[in-house]
């Protein structure tokens, strides 16, 4: 697998411009009762977070839940096929705030016919792009599951915090870009820690865990790149 999530293209993103996006609707900011660190997870390998059960509920349940404040579109990172994502730029989740990313299940068939319809599509960040579904597609959208939730505390939470929240990682892997990765396979979470930028925080259904850690060990197995090429 080439891609840890679409959604951390869009958190990158988002860090370096966050007023790229505009208000999907009314609606206020968006909230829930959940804190980020109530993760509830069942006997079949499935978890629910922030109100929310990854790959059973969909964009339209989070629009629901959370409130209509929210943007949907593609977006797509240099060498990705693209992920159908939506966005909430402020969201209260129990005591925390922050932005909530969405990733939601698509084939890739639809996903390039949306593409292809898309009425507008710009650059986001570098070379990452951002393109605005068609309205028939926006409402084909809603019906999608949501496979993935990323979201980036306003705050930054140093790890001491981070472990008495979620407790003590199963495993911890270092990146070569300078951050570390808390994993919790049992609870479907990767955090991503960094000293000079905000924390992410992954979720995925525990039984797809795959998603997250695969990528790293491909990282870390690769060669390193010689200096200058």
């Amino acid at each position: 697998m080439r891609t840890v999530l679409a959604v951390v293209a869009l958190a990158l993103a988002v860090l370096a411009a966050p007023l790229v996006f505009k208000p999907g609707g009314p609606g206020g900011i968006a909230t829930t009762e959940t804190p980020p660190w109530e993760i509830v997870t069942t006997d079949e390998g499935h978890s629910r977070v922030f109100g929310l059960t990854l790959g059973e509920s969909t964009l339209g349940d989070a629009m629901q839940a959370l409130g209509q404040d929210i943007e949907i579109a593609i977006i797509t990172a240099p060498g990705e096929r693209g992920a159908l994502e939506a966005y909430y730029g402020s969201i209260i989740s129990g005591p925390v705030t922050g932005k909530l990313v969405l990733t939601a299940q698509i084939d890739e068939a639809t996903l390039e016919a949306m593409i292809a319809r898309a009425t507008k599509t710009e650059f986001m960040e570098s070379t990452t792009r951002k393109s605005a579904l068609h309205p028939d597609d926006l409402a084909r959208a809603l019906t999608m599951k949501v496979r993935a939730v990323g979201f980036i505390p306003s705050i930054n939470l140093d790890e001491q915090t981070i472990v008495t929240r979620f407790g003590e990682p199963a495993e911890r892997v270092r990146g070569s870009d300078g951050v570390e990765h808390l994993l919790y396979p049992a609870k479907g979470l990767d955090i991503i820690l960094s000293t000079t930028g905000k924390e992410l925080m992954q979720y995925v259904a525990p039984v797809n865990f795959e998603t997250l850690r695969a990528p790293l060990d491909a990282a870390a197995s690769a060669p390193p790149v010689a200096p200058g090429s």
